[in-house]
């Protein structure tokens, strides 16, 4: 298999140094804890609108129990629906589901914003790639990133097929490889930053940004250590580190551009850590990576909202808000106004009676009362003390989408929309790699 030559600068090869080995303290950021719980359910809500508009041919209805057991509900599916009657329509006897007009009508806003986007898409997905050092990624893996990725539900019929001199797909179709090298392309977000700012060379010590929330404190070790870790050289995400010491703080800084790259790849710049996990996995990173993320609270801040954690990248918020706004966030923002719309007639809220409708009584499985039920109140609870206020929400969704959406397009497509036409990406190719032998990676339950 042929692959990029790796030959690392003289510069690079510096001395391994001490990792830090004093606690770093955890410290709760209201405004990024925001951020995160304000989509509360809109993973499940996303999935089962495309299971409805994207998967089911026109009129979109289908029974209940043939929605995809894959998607994750908070709870049983019938009340989840029930929670959202602005965009899900529910007829009884057999009960079945449909999206309302609304919902339709997103969806082709959202279906034309990825059109918009492919470009992006792809050079996003093609540098997502480029970080692997075997130059390819599990399909199963990718899929699973999609929503982070802001890629169709179906970016294998429509995406991968307009790029075939970006991605090819193994022979059995497990695994996303890489075609092209784009060496234009194989610049962090950093090092663009450093360039615009001031110039950069291989070797330059360039310090990520640092903020830190109201009240955390570093004690003079700590800082002292960060310090000298800053001034490090900077090695880009895109190049080789294995010739580097193991358990090094050049290593770590490394490790550290190479979550920033990943996490700076996604339309919301934010990740669960277990999804972080797998991907830094299939990426190779040294062991112990995982504690690289509570070892640089100034970079990254863990969030536990919505009963798991997340990895938010601080630089790219300011306060709640994003300092640039992808447009499918902006259609996100759109989807979670949609949700909230329907709070009223669903009598959200502790202390409210629910009932039980008869078509729910009907369900069998899905509406079996008991154990399942004492799990769902409980989460209820829970996401009652964690939930945003509605018109906090609104005020969230109006500012952050005081430029159109039609602008951001715009602006997206306008920087990478040369890019689409074959004859343009073969001229970028550091290396083309489509003829090259399918590859099997050896990772095992990747996703499981």
């Amino acid at each position: 298999m042929l692959l990029l030559p790796r030959r690392a600068p003289a510069a690079l090869l510096v001395p391994a140094r001490g990792l830090l080995e004093a606690r770093v303290p955890w410290v709760r950021d209201r405004a990024l804890d925001h951020a995160v719980e304000r989509e509360s359910h809109l993973v499940p809500f996303l999935l089962a609108k495309d299971a409805l508009l994207v998967s089911t041919p026109p009129p979109h209805a289908v029974p209940l129990h043939s929605l995809p057991s894959t998607i994750p509900f908070p709870f049983r599916p019938l009340r989840f629906l029930q929670r959202y009657p602005s965009a899900f329509a529910l007829s009884p006897h057999p009960i079945e589901v449909s999206p309302t007009q609304r919902l339709s009508a997103l969806h082709d806003a959202e279906a034309q914003v990825l059109d918009s986007t492919r470009p992006d898409a792809a050079d996003r997905l093609l540098r997502l790639l480029m970080l692997a050092p075997s130059r390819a990624l599990p399909l199963r893996l990718v899929a699973r990133l999609r929503l982070d990725l802001g890629l169709a539900p179906d970016f294998t019929r429509s995406l991968l097929p307009h790029y075939p001199d970006y991605f090819a797909l193994s022979p059995d179709g497990s695994i996303l490889e890489l075609v092209c090298y784009r060496k234009d392309l194989a610049v962090s977000v950093l090092q663009a930053y450093a360039q615009r700012t001031g110039g950069f060379k291989v070797g330059d010590s360039v310090a990520f940004p640092l903020s830190f929330p109201r009240g955390f404190e570093l004690d003079k070790k700590v800082r002292k250590w960060l310090d000298e870790w800053q001034r490090l050289p900077y090695i880009s995400p895109y190049e080789d580190g294995s010739h580097l010491a193991p358990k090094s703080d050049i290593t770590e800084k490394r490790t550290v551009a190479v979550l920033h790259e990943a996490l700076s790849l996604t339309v919301g710049k934010k990740m669960e850590k277990e999804v972080l996990v797998k991907l830094g996995e299939a990426l190779r990173l040294p062991p112990g990576f995982r504690k690289v993320v509570a070892r640089h609270p100034g970079i990254f801040y863990m969030s536990h909202k919505l009963r798991t954690q997340t990895v938010v990248l601080r630089e790219a918020y300011r306060r709640h808000m994003l300092v640039d706004k992808h447009p499918m966030m902006g259609i996100r923002y759109q989807y979670l106004h949609l949700m909230h719309m329907g709070k009223e007639e669903t009598g959200k809220g502790k202390g409210k009676d629910r009932k039980v409708s008869r078509g729910e009584q009907m369900l069998g499985d899905f509406g079996a009362e008991g154990e399942d039920d004492e799990k769902e109140e409980e989460y209820d609870d829970e996401e009652d003390e964690d939930d945003v206020a509605d018109e906090d929400l609104e005020a969230g969704v109006a500012s952050e989408d005081v430029d159109s959406d039609d602008e951001d397009m715009v602006a997206v497509s306008s920087t990478v929309g040369s890019h689409e036409q074959t004859g343009d990406i073969k001229k970028h190719c550091t290396i083309n790699l489509h003829d090259r032998p399918a590859v099997i990676l050896p990772f095992r339950d990747i996703v499981g």
